[in-house]
């Protein structure tokens, strides 16, 4: 698809011109109806303010119902909607991506009456609306219906009935809400349960630091925060919420991979869902525990996808996100609850906790890419010979290679791993640097 990537539409924020916004509400219409009803909501970025102004005239102008919930994390908007009476929701967001980007997710109501991500379908309907180059007089919103308060409670009280009793007494944590969507929720459910915490970046208006330095793509502030205040450990959430990565009491990155081992071992499940990024440490974990694992492509709607056709209760990826028994998309805030319950029943350390994984060397590099260096990953005989002489290489330390396109961002990410962290090190570069070459 021209438009639709791995999580929705992602691109600069100045390329979501009402005439854009306009056309997928057109291609949305021509999919669900005019009588369906669409909540809209989104993170913390300074162009999430008018983009959502830009949908209710839109839907305005279609006919259709709506209601604005404002700074509101994805999985809350994804839960929200159809316990709210709507038919879709419109998620404004460019999730871990700077502010400068913005993107759009679009859930619909699956036949149990959850959220699910729109359905291949739906996505056709509107790339074929974004295609059609239509021209639209939009109609001003005459109410705007704000639902915001509604939405966070709703939220909140489903995260408390999904922990059931906990006890986090005596608990210290630090939290980094990334200046984004998170910022709205924060730490009150932890809170609730007895545990301390201390907040950093925590703006929840519309902004330009979300993600900024700051949040589970940039740890340090939250390590620095950590191990300076003696806590227990931290949590650190994406500009949307979908995702999170820890730091235990001495500073250690617990990333995805670790949080699904912690909560399967915990949970005492039997099979897990992970995508090729998965570090090859957790895959020898799982043997060793006879935990069964099934592999997906890159992208959590892949691990969804997975997990619904197997029966899987638990899968996620390295990155943070991790969907959880029950649940129907990535949620970092519940994850985080989830881990901090396992720690607070076990009376194990987050560190002790995630021993039970021994990860293996792993490199990641990422390079620059337009559309078309990306496309000739797979149609470049030369590019394709480069990577297949380099897959034998990693082969002599016991390794594998995966060598793909970003779906979210104008990049190319190598990712290595091995038994020898110099060995596939030095691979990783001279590969880039060839890959850079025949590009």
């Amino acid at each position: 698809m021209k438009y639709f990537g791995t999580d929705g539409i992602r691109q600069p924020s100045d390329k979501f011109t009402p005439e854009f916004v306009t056309s997928i509400v057109k291609g949305l219409s021509d999919y669900a109806g005019n009588t369906a009803k669409v909540l809209i909501a989104g993170d913390t970025r300074e162009s999430t303010e008018w983009i959502l102004a830009d949908l209710e005239s839109a839907l305005e102008t279609f006919g259709l119902d709506y209601g604005n919930a404002g700074v509101l994390p994805t999985p809350a908007i994804n839960y929200c909607f159809p316990e709210m009476g709507f038919d879709y929701a419109i998620d404004v967001t460019a999730s871990h991506n700077p502010y400068t980007d913005n993107g759009i997710k679009i859930f619909e109501r699956s036949p149990s009456g959850t959220g699910v991500k729109l359905s291949k379908k739906g996505r056709e309907v509107i790339e074929s609306s974004l295609e059609s180059g239509q021209t639209y007089t939009l109609v001003s919103p005459t109410i705007r219906e704000d639902l915001h308060t509604e939405a966070v409670t709703l939220y909140q009280n489903h995260l408390i009935d999904y922990l059931g009793s906990a006890n986090f007494a005596d608990l210290n944590i630090g939290m980094d809400c990334a200046n984004g969507a998170t910022s709205v929720i924060n730490k009150n459910i932890f809170e609730q349960f007895g545990a301390n915490v201390t907040l950093i970046n925590i703006n929840d208006t519309y902004n330009t630091n979300i993600n900024k330095d700051c949040g589970s793509t940039h740890l340090g502030q939250l390590q620095h925060l950590v191990t300076t205040n003696s806590l227990d450990f931290g949590v650190a959430f994406d500009g949307d919420g979908d995702r999170v990565l820890m730091v235990d009491h001495a500073g250690n990155i617990v990333d995805g991979d670790q949080i699904i081992a912690i909560l399967a071992e915990y949970l005492h499940l039997d099979s897990i869902a992970v995508s090729v990024m998965a570090n090859q440490g957790l895959l020898n974990w799982a043997s060793s525990a006879d935990i069964r694992v099934e592999i997906t492509p890159v992208g959590d709607s892949n691990v969804a996808e997975a997990m619904q056709k197997y029966n899987i209760p638990i899968g996620g990826e390295q990155s943070g996100h991790i969907i959880l028994p029950g649940e129907a998309t990535g949620d970092g805030m519940l994850t985080a609850l989830m881990v901090t319950k396992a720690v607070a029943a076990t009376g194990k350390s987050l560190q002790d906790l995630a021993a039970i994984m021994a990860k293996s060397p792993q490199v990641n590099l990422t390079m620059s890419a337009t559309p078309a260096q990306k496309s000739s990953l797979a149609t470049s005989d030369v590019v394709k010979s480069t990577i297949s002489q380099f897959e034998q290489k990693v082969k002599s330390v016991n390794g594998r290679l995966l060598v793909r396109p970003s779906g979210t961002e104008p990049l190319i990410r190598i990712t290595i791993w091995g038994d020898d962290e110099k060995t596939i090190t030095a691979l990783a570069e001279e590969l880039k640097e060839k890959l850079s070459k025949n590009l």
